[in-house]
């Protein structure tokens, strides 16, 4: 009974939050009727002889006429935008139920136990969260079959985390999934759905009318609008999601509990798996094509590593939910790479410069590669520094002969260490930072290479015109890109002359591996010499491991 009782007041909470919402419509329309009904009344009175000509009511009537049309053409120009923009859509993967019956029979039967109406569609977002997305405008019918008509879908539809589907079992996902297939019971009340409708209208309208002279009526009306029912708004949602909630614990409530945790762990390694796995691939002009088993990966390193996580990786026995799909590999695949355009701005398809790579190729085709590059670029810009302050006598370093110094971890280490090492140092962070932002420059500039899409820098490439919606990282600083170069340059060294292999851990990304095992602690040396000065303790773990370091290191 109390259940019901919380159920029927968020119902009702958000219903009359939506009719103070279609109030504030109808007093803009009543608003822009107003001059014209005045006129009509004035008219009237002259046609019926009420007002005597040369009265002041009949002095007024032309302009007040004026007035109305003026505002009327107003009005209409305002409703036709906020009838006809369309609305924003977010970027999904959409799953036909073909490619996913079982998905499509788990969600509807999850309706018919919760007694409301059963999405749409099915959708797949490249994040941590699930919603329904009303997609009913006009705008965004389906093309219609050949001599049929365009499909309007009835209810909204359904946008799943696919994260969740590899990361969650059946019975995780269905509870998880719960008070989000409830919320299709009130986007069903007409009250509640006109209001939606009229807010997202005027949210496009303002979207359309940003940046055009003409418009600027409509989007200043609209922003009027918006801001009068912003709050009756944002309540409505409120009581939509309480009712929703109410009405979803009749059905695995305990077990939700348990989907939440999850939820938590599944943002924590789909977050670092972004930044630390995917962002270096991206640079790089690569995608890796299975972010989501690789979330699998991540979370079970993570359960292994922290305590706090200990026995999630229990449940992998039970059915993960992407079995729900009958070709996960490909819904993985097209998810991955709207991840990689939401979050890299890359293009929304393969293309030369812009390719998949899988996991088995990641360490050869990413990390090594990466390093390569960046030891390139390192000596490359210790050469111009070199050259810099040989010219400056202020700041003179001893002059090599003319020919052209190797590429070795031993001039680094030298110059760093060196009398001049820190302003070596400083100079190397600024001018890898200017060297950075000239590639991006170039890349983004104009020119595309021949046979592909975009310019391939040192970094990978950055495609024209294409910018991340959701960018991962903020600029690295000067001191964190000559670590990260310096470090580069190390492991090449360290798999050209002491047998190591570049590797790929699933939480910190690009890695080292000496016979097998992974040697982190050579970021505390670099650290010692980039910031310090301190030579001592790189030196003592180049010798650990094996490495050479007057050998000339093989660049990319």
């Amino acid at each position: 009974m109390g259940l019901v009782a919380g159920t029927e007041a968020g119902a009702h909470a958000a219903r009359t939050r939506a009719l103070a919402v279609l109030r504030i419509r109808s007093t803009a329309l009543a608003v822009a009727l107003l001059p014209a009904a005045v006129a009509v009344v004035l008219l009237a009175g002259s046609l019926t002889g009420r007002i005597p000509d040369g009265s002041a009511f009949a002095a007024a009537r032309p302009a007040v006429t004026a007035a109305a049309l003026v505002v009327l053409a107003l009005a209409v120009v305002v409703a036709a935008v906020v009838v006809r923009a369309r609305p924003a859509l977010s970027p999904t993967v959409p799953v036909p139920e073909e490619t996913a019956p079982d998905l499509y029979r788990l969600v509807r039967d999850l309706a018919d136990r919760l007694d409301v109406p059963a999405p749409s569609a099915i959708a797949l977002t490249p994040d941590c969260d699930s919603w329904l997305e009303d997609r009913t405008h006009p705008a965004h019918r389906a093309r219609p079959a050949p001599g049929g008509r365009p499909h309007r879908p009835a209810a909204p539809v359904l946008v799943i985390g696919s994260p969740f589907l590899w990361w969650m079992r059946v019975a995780e996902l269905r509870a998880l999934l719960a008070p989000v297939v409830a919320g299709t019971g009130p986007s069903a009340q007409p009250d509640i759905a006109a209001a939606r409708r009229f807010v997202r209208g005027l949210d496009a309208a303002v979207a359309v009318a940003a940046g055009r002279p003409l418009l600027a009526f409509v989007g200043w009306t609209a922003r009027l609008l918006l801001h009068s029912c912003r709050d009756h708004a944002a309540e409505m949602e409120r009581g939509v999601a309480a009712a929703a909630s109410e009405r979803a614990q009749t059905v695995d409530y305990g077990l939700r509990i348990v989907a939440q945790e999850q939820v938590g762990l599944a943002y924590a390694g789909w977050d670092r798996l972004l930044n630390r796995v995917a962002l270096p691939a991206w640079r790089m002009g690569r995608w890796p094509s299975r972010l989501d088993a690789g979330v699998v990966s991540a979370l079970t390193e993570l359960s292994r590593r922290d305590r706090l996580a200990e026995g999630f990786a229990s449940r992998l026995g039970e059915r993960p939910a992407c079995d729900l799909l009958e070709e996960p590999g490909v819904i993985d695949e097209a998810a991955s790479l709207l991840a990689a355009r939401l979050f890299h701005g890359g293009p929304d398809r393969p293309c030369p410069g812009w390719t998949p790579v899988s996991w088995s190729q990641y360490p050869e085709e990413v990390v090594d590669r990466k390093w390569r590059l960046e030891a390139a670029r390192l000596h490359r810009v210790l050469e111009d520094v070199l050259d810099d302050l040989t010219a400056c006598p202020a700041g003179a370093v001893p002059v090599e002969d003319g020919t052209p110094a190797p590429p070795t971890v031993a001039r680094v280490l030298d110059r760093l260490t060196g009398p001049a090492g820190p302003g070596v140092g400083e100079r190397l962070g600024a001018r890898l930072s200017a060297e950075l932002a000239r590639e991006a420059g170039h890349r983004t500039g104009g020119g595309r290479p021949p046979g592909g899409p975009g310019a391939r820098g040192a970094d990978g490439p950055r495609f024209d015109g294409l910018v991340p919606l959701f960018p991962l990282q903020p600029p690295r600083s000067d001191r964190e890109l000559l670590t990260d170069h310096v470090t580069a340059m190390i492991c090449c060294a360290a798999v050209d002359t002491a047998g190591a292999v570049p590797g790929l851990d699933w939480l910190d990304g690009p890695a080292l591996l000496v016979g097998g095992a992974r040697r982190a602690d050579l970021a505390r040396t670099v650290l010692s010499l980039v910031e310090d000065g301190d030579g001592e303790p790189l030196r003592a773990w180049l010798g650990e491991v094996g490495v050479r370091p007057e050998k000339p290191v093989r660049l990319g």
